[in-house]
């Protein structure tokens, strides 16, 4: 927190305005519009929900494919699931570690020959804030007419060429959970610049009650609108947006100059300057061939000393619940996940926690130098 979510908050409780829906919600996705540069925006209360409205709003239903990139949270793939659709998972490649123009052509083409028809969207998400190829992901989709849902659950504040992550997708999400660049607790939204689609979603994401005055409703609807006290949170993070995510590129300078020169540790970072990442989180992998251990004995380490880091994403296709569904690539978000670490990366962190990780890590690797 900031210090000026609670005069937003405040105002929400002195003018009764608490329940869904009110001032701060419409402060909210103006704020969203402008910063992103979409023209349309709906405030909800998860990025989960706003992928599930967003496959509702294209016609997305059941035994319909939908491509989605692999190495992702179930975020993204579960509400292809909602649909009662077919996800056709896509591998990443190795500059960004986000979703492969080559295999996603490969991918359309054989769901084409198979199946007759080319999938119904593809559900594209920027890793850890770093920006996909997009010239190239969204030429393949123009050509063969597949709209993309552009997930940024993970990359607000990043951009691509100058232009805000957020505004590539036919239509475009956002989260602000708890562990996001930005949060309000618990919190997405969906952008678009066509307004008959977000006025589509906030009337489904507030049980698609018909005009009238009495309830009445002639389709099934959900309750997926952002609360006003909420998106008070949400107004008072967006002041201070670009610092945060200038912090977050500050904890990646930190990493590298720590491991700089080390043998063996590959960082995400970025490939171009057509490239701009948030960093929401600094995210390497570990060569154990190399290192002599692998990244599990570095999340051990700095266990040991109280310092919590991850593995990265495990891919979807090794999923239990969505082994079974298609699949595509290489098998490259397979060894980022077996090599892969995600370090503490939180805009909060303090001098005195960053002695303790840079401590730890230098015993770490200076023991095994």
């Amino acid at each position: 927190m900031s210090g000026d979510e609670q005069a937003f908050v405040q105002s929400a409780f002195e003018t009764n305005w608490v329940a869904p829906l009110g001032p701060n919600v419409d402060g909210f996705e103006d704020d969203l519009q402008k910063y992103s540069g979409m023209e349309h925006a709906a405030a909800l209360t998860s990025g989960t929900a706003a992928i599930h409205l967003a496959l509702i709003i294209l016609g997305v239903e059941a035994d319909d494919e939908v491509l989605v990139s692999t190495f992702t949270f179930s975020g993204s793939i579960n509400p292809i699931m909602y649909q009662g659709a077919v996800p056709i998972m896509v591998d990443s490649e190795s500059d960004t570690w986000n979703l492969s123009p080559e295999y996603l052509e490969e991918a359309i083409l054989d769901r084409i020959e198979l199946t007759g028809r080319a999938p119904r969207a593809l559900i594209l998400v920027h890793l850890y804030g770093m920006p996909a190829k997009l010239d190239q992901i969204v030429e393949i989709c123009e050509r063969y007419q597949i709209p993309i849902i552009e997930d940024a659950a993970e990359a607000l504040g990043s951009s691509y060429k100058g232009k805000k992550l957020g505004s590539f997708g036919d239509m475009s999400i956002f989260s602000f959970n708890g562990n996001k660049i930005i949060t309000t607790s618990g919190g997405g939204a969906l952008l678009s610049n066509n307004k008959e689609w977000i006025n589509k979603s906030r009337f489904l994401a507030t049980q698609a009650r018909d005009a009238g005055v009495h309830y009445q409703h002639s389709e099934v609807g959900y309750n997926y609108r952002m609360s006003n006290v909420v998106a008070g949170i949400g107004r008072g993070q967006m002041i201070v947006l670009d610092e945060w995510v200038e912090k977050r590129r500050a904890m990646h300078r930190f990493y590298q100059r720590i491991l700089s020169g080390i043998d063996g540790i590959e960082f995400l970072t970025e490939p171009s300057n057509d490239y701009f990442s948030n960093h929401w989180l600094t995210a390497l992998t570990i060569d154990k061939a190399i290192l002599g251990f692998d990244r599990e004995a570095v999340r051990l380490h700095l266990l040991n000393d109280n310092i919590e880091s991850r593995p990265l994403w495990k891919p979807m296709h090794m999923q239990p619940v969505f082994k079974n569904y298609p699949y595509y690539g290489d098998r490259l978000s397979e060894r980022l996940f077996e090599n892969g670490v995600c370090l503490p990366s939180g805009s909060n962190l303090m001098q005195l926690e960053l002695d303790r990780i840079e401590e730890s890590l230098n015993r770490l690797f200076i023991k095994n130098d």
